[in-house]
């Protein structure tokens, strides 16, 4: 039998509410028909008409920030430097420096999608869900958390959707070997607007962006924005996401796909 690619990746696309407006990409399509003039240049006394069918080629150009589409999130994106509670403090890697190994490992799906959106899911939740899908977290895979958010993508609401990962909860993960986590909403943390609220009310900025911030005590990557999680079983594939090679980056874009063996589906 043989294996299945579920893919887990949003497009990069005009139109579609993925980020707040001041940070969505910016795509321009140049197609077969209007490209003749980018061509010309290259062959002097080139007409239209001498090409196939007098079509060119089909070009895009993208304006884009490194945190649009399904995107993977180095240590460099949450601090200046990392791993303090490993004893060594140390400068924070980029993308192009995470370890390849961290991003093709076996996925553990966590599924949040009960919660409230704003809900900032701690430890005693994180130890619940893998005690009711009977896992033992092994180092190094990946684990994802299924929200409410992955449901609303593309609608008006879906940057305030979903749960987020506190830093008590990222630290259960990270202290058992975890290197590399993911959602399926717009960032790790719990939307903004809702923090802004608890911020206000305690003037506690340690409650802005915590998940994140658990990167300065040991430096892990996650995925944001990815998509179809919960057509994924609790375990029983491997995620693969390795991010596009941007030097000295806080992120790079990945086609986050997962990937179920042979011997797994024929079972």
């Amino acid at each position: 039998m043989p294996r299945k690619f579920v893919d887990l990746s949003i497009f990069l696309e005009n139109d579609v509410l993925s980020d707040p407006p001041a940070f969505a990409p910016k795509i321009q399509y140049f197609t077969h028909e209007n490209t003749f003039e980018q061509i010309q240049p290259f062959f002097p006394g080139l007409k239209k008409g001498d090409l196939p069918d007098g079509e060119g080629w089909a070009v895009e150009t993208v304006a884009l920030s490194t945190h649009n589409g399904t995107h993977l999130d180095a240590p460099y994106h949450f601090h200046s430097t990392m791993n303090k509670a490993l004893g060594h403090q140390e400068p924070s890697i980029a993308i192009h420096e995470v370890p390849l190994d961290w991003c093709f490992q076996p996925g553990v799906k966590l599924d949040f999608t009960s919660l409230a959106d704003g809900y900032v899911v701690q430890a005693a939740d994180v130890e619940a869900e893998l005690k009711r899908i009977n896992h033992t977290l092994s180092p190094l895979e990946i684990v994802v958390v299924n929200t409410r958010a992955g449901k609303r993508y593309g609608s008006a609401d879906y940057v305030s959707s979903g749960c987020g990962m506190g830093y008590e909860a990222t630290m259960y993960l990270l202290e058992r070997g975890i290197r590399l986590t993911g959602t399926d909403a717009w960032s790790w943390d719990a939307p903004f607007v809702h923090t802004a609220v608890k911020y206000g009310e305690t003037k506690d900025a340690s409650l802005i962006w915590e998940g994140h911030k658990a990167g300065r005590d040991i430096g892990y990557c996650h995925l944001e924005k990815l998509h179809n999680l919960e057509v994924l079983p609790p375990t029983g594939f491997y995620i693969s996401c390795f991010p596009h090679k941007i030097r000295g980056a806080s992120a790079g874009w990945t086609r986050a796909v997962a990937i179920f063996d042979d011997k797994l589906m024929a079972a």
